[in-house]
């Protein structure tokens, strides 16, 4: 609220002289409220205000319910004890300098709490009010004076105490300063005066926990304010704990400026009993006793801790609940460490064994309590933590490429999801700003499917399992327009067997249909017509939205039945190139027709012209295997010979045998002759039908009698062989029945007539071999048989 500006330029000159040279109290006009919006109901923090419980309570209960925080409430009443107020205003009282606040629909920093004033504690907030001086009845305190070391007075003092006994080693409670002080030049060297004090009820001396952090000085207003303008040596002092002025109700609070929260702490030992005074009155360095300017504290409720607190690693304290993914262990640690004390924990209420020290790990999601107990004291200390499990989805760093085309532009964020989470139900969000996604704020972008990005920009994604477990990626996006594809062969007509050259085009590099690798060019070989296909690739990986295709066209392969043959001199054999579309030929012999007829063994070729292509083809003529005799059936009684040949196929090809025994005058089909003659030289001639091909064999129809009878009477007198002898190599001999050799034949002796040295043998059966080469055939025959000699002597 403002001051009247004439007091103010009033004061500006006169209030050195005159509230340091006297010792009448200070009395300055208050404003008036002014203006109907500042006074509105919720405007200003609800104190003492109906419609709330607390409003009603008795300050036993307000600290019991409303500022201690134990953890549980099963043990607050003997763990808290001898709660007093003073001045000891009835809870009936409107004007009482205590009670209940709440921040109602207001800022205020703190939600609700208990309020201690120098003045009427209602007028702190509710509506505005002006000229907060009022006297509430209490007087001095000879514990705040030592504290502060007041050699001035104190008045309208009030007290709250009580006596507890703490579960932890250290305690705490959260609080601001206001005061109506924060006027004018108060705060260079006026102020009303303030201490937490606390001691062991045993005794000892108080310590004041009203102080700053760092040993920056008590919690006054002398001692925290900024800088006064026009009073040059009324510097700024702990500027950071100032909560600002009152400007236009911005505190929502009736006094002048406040402190910001502070946290009042304090070192214990667990178990013992303690008495704690919280002190705030009116100050005067004189001898009166001044009443104006009130002051107040307000108490944070629920942040006076006198019990266990659970603690991180770090040693700040962790809230009553806390989301763990992935079950990382998590180490827990009581805020009491004492020897003396005992601990339990436990794990959705049932003790964990052996975890009776103030620390555990907790590996599994549930509900941890530790209950610290003072030996001989059945009201444990207590604090619980409940751990949210979760787990976080497998995501690592991705790109997403778009390729872009007269009619795709913008990205759809949804086709980098599968290369960004294989996790199943997994939930994306795409932030543009790495603050905004390490927030996890609602800043993330909302149309995936139509993303306006840029290439080579970053996307922060945070992919979660639709809770708290998440991971912070990075997408990359990557653009470039999608390539044409083209391509092209050395020829588009060839003949078989010959190779092409297949040239790509547009990208740069390129997938072949057809073919591994990656390069522009491919050379092939065909047979067959084909269809070649090939996708242009971008230097980032775009691929033509369709391939490039070309068609090679291999013209019919020339085919030939021209193959090797065989024929015998004397034949004449007709050698077929084939027939064909667009045929042309060129033969090794220079004719020009489809076929010829060769008369002799050599290589022929031919080169066949379809008009695109050329082929040459190649047929040995070669000699066919004569056929021969393998062997003679003479049966000498009936004058029949049979003739047994082997006939070797021809150019694969099996074919029939004729005879003749004339020197081919006559032949016949059939390979038997009849009507022999006796002692006669036969040349045997087989042939293939139609064919030059001519075997030939030599046969002696040998007609010898079995007994002979030399006794000179023209029959059967001697063994003759004079017609064998005429052929090559004519041997022979006789033997007895021993195989004793009695005679050899020879050309010069090829009769034997039973003697042997001129001497007649005995009449006995002898045995005989000859053999003789055939002249043509070149045939060795081999004879033998017996003969029966009968001599007459």
């Amino acid at each position: 609220m403002r001051r009247n500006l004439l007091f103010f330029l009033f004061f500006l000159v006169i209030s050195t002289f005159s509230y340091s040279q006297t010792d009448g109290p200070r009395k300055p006009p208050k404003n008036k409220p002014s203006g109907s919006a500042v006074q509105k109901a919720g405007n200003f923090i609800d104190v003492n205000a109906a419609g709330y419980t607390q409003s009603t309570y008795s300050i036993t209960q307000l600290v019991k319910d409303v500022l201690i925080s134990s953890g549980t409430n099963t043990c607050v009443t003997p763990t808290v004890s001898n709660v007093k107020i003073t001045p000891n205003h009835a809870v009936t009282d409107a004007d009482r300098s205590w009670g209940y606040f709440h921040q109602g629909t207001t800022n205020f920093p703190f939600k609700d709490g208990i309020v201690l004033s120098t003045g009427k504690a209602r007028r702190a907030g509710n509506s505005q009010e002006g000229n907060l001086s009022d006297n509430n009845g209490g007087g001095t305190d000879s514990d705040l004076a030592q504290a502060i070391g007041s050699t001035g007075t104190l008045t309208d003092a009030v007290l709250l105490e009580f006596d507890f006994v703490p579960t932890t080693s250290q305690i705490k409670f959260n609080y601001l300063l206001a005061s109506e002080e924060y006027y004018g030049s108060f705060p260079c060297s006026y102020a009303d005066a303030f201490a937490i004090l606390l001691r062991p009820t045993s005794g000892g001396p108080y310590q004041n926990m009203a102080v700053l952090p760092s040993g920056a000085g008590p919690v006054s207003i002398t001692n925290i304010h900024p800088a006064i303008s026009g009073f040059p040596g009324c510097a700024a002092i702990n500027e950071q704990y100032f909560g600002g002025y009152n400007t236009n109700h911005a505190s929502q609070i009736n006094f002048e400026g406040r402190t910001i929260p502070l946290t009042a702490t304090a070192t214990v030992v667990a178990g013992q009993e303690y008495h704690f005074k919280m002190v705030v009155a009116d100050y005067s360095p004189g001898s009166f006793e001044d009443h104006a300017y009130d002051s107040a504290v307000f108490l944070e409720g629920g942040s006076f801790n006198i019990g266990v607190e659970l603690l991180g690693p770090n040693g700040i304290k962790l809230p009553s609940d806390i989301n763990v993914c992935d079950n990382v262990p998590q180490v827990i640690t009581a805020s009491v460490s004492d020897p003396n004390l005992l601990y339990q924990w436990f794990l959705n209420g049932t003790p964990i064994s052996g975890a009776t020290t103030n620390s555990i790990t907790a590996v599994q999601p549930g509900i941890y309590t530790i209950e610290v107990s003072v030996p001989g004291n059945p009201c444990p200390g207590r604090a619980t933590i409940e751990i949210h499990g979760g787990t976080t989805p497998q995501a690592q760093d991705a790109t997403l490429l778009l390729c872009t085309t007269p009619d795709i532009t913008t990205y759809d964020l949804t086709n980098a999801m599968p290369s960004i989470s294989p996790t199943p139900g997994a939930v994306f969000r795409f932030y543009v700003d790495q603050a905004d996604a390490v927030a996890q704020n609602g800043n993330y972008i909302q149309n995936v499917l139509n993303y306006n990005g840029t290439d080579g920009q970053i996307l922060y994604t945070v992919v979660s399992n639709g809770g708290f477990c998440s991971k912070l990626i990075e997408l990359k996006l990557l653009k470039e327009a999608t390539p044409v594809a083209g391509v092209k062969s050395s020829r588009i007509k060839i003949c078989p067997g010959e190779a092409v050259t297949l040239t790509a085009e547009g990208g740069v590099t390129y997938q072949w249909v057809n073919f591994p690798g990656t390069g522009n060019t491919q050379t092939v070989t065909l047979h067959q017509t084909t269809t070649f296909t090939v996708y242009a690739v971008g230097a980032k990986g775009c691929r033509s939205l369709n391939p490039a295709t070309i068609k090679v066209e291999v013209t019919p392969e020339i085919t030939s039945p021209l193959k090797d043959v065989e024929m015998c001199l004397g034949d004449r054999i007709t050698l077929d190139a084939g027939a064909g579309p667009n045929y042309k030929y060129l033969w090794s012999t220079g004719a020009t027709t489809q076929t010829i007829t060769a008369d002799s063994w050599g290589v022929y070729t031919v080169e066949i012209d379809n008009g695109f292509c050329k082929k040459i083809f190649t047929a040995k003529v070669g000699g066919a295997a004569t056929p021969y005799v393998i062997g003679i059936n003479y049966e000498s009684a009936k004058k029949t010979v049979t003739i047994i040949a082997e006939n070797p196929p021809m150019n694969n090809t099996p074919s029939t045998l004729e005879y003749s025994i004339d020197n081919g005058i006559t032949w016949q089909p059939s390979n038997v002759f009849t009507s022999l003659l006796d002692n006669t030289n036969y040349t045997v001639l087989i042939r293939r039908v139609g064919t030059h091909c001519v075997g030939t064999f030599d046969f002696y129809t040998l007609q010898i009698n079995n007994i002979i009878t030399p006794n000179d009477d023209g029959i059967n007198d001697v063994l003759d062989l004079k017609a064998l002898a005429e052929f090559k190599n004519f041997t022979g001999s006789v033997y007895d029945r021993y195989g004793v050799e009695m005679f050899r034949f020879s050309k010069e002796k090829p009769i034997w007539d039973g003697t042997v040295g001129g001497k007649r043998l005995s009449t006995a059966t002898y045995w005989y071999k000859f053999n003789f080469e055939y002249p043509k055939s070149k045939v060795q025959m081999n004879w033998s048989g017996w003969i029966m000699l009968k001599n007459r002597e």
